[in-house]
């Protein structure tokens, strides 16, 4: 009986971790999609739908003359790797 208290404890502060965390879509969605399309496509912003330095351009900016000179200050690096891992 421990031994299930103890394995149901685990499952549960498992579970509530993953609850937790946002999926990347929802993150996209919220964040970049009225720019750069539903499914990261274009829109008026450029296609960014398998680029490689997605993370670094929301973490750490670089685009000169773009609204993404700069980081994205509402996005942790956790999202930034959801929304890419949703991108690619």
């Amino acid at each position: 009986m421990k031994r299930f208290a103890i394995v149901l404890s685990a499952l549960a502060m498992m579970m509530s971790t993953v609850a937790l965390a946002e999926p990347g879509a929802l993150i996209y969605k919220r964040e970049c999609s009225r720019c750069h399309g539903k499914t990261g496509d274009g829109k008026m912003g450029p296609v960014i739908r398998g680029k490689e330095n997605v993370v670094e351009l929301i973490t750490k900016g670089g685009l000169k003359k773009t609204p993404h000179a700069k980081p994205i200050p509402s996005v942790t690096e956790e999202q930034a790797k959801a929304i890419a891992a949703f991108l690619k």
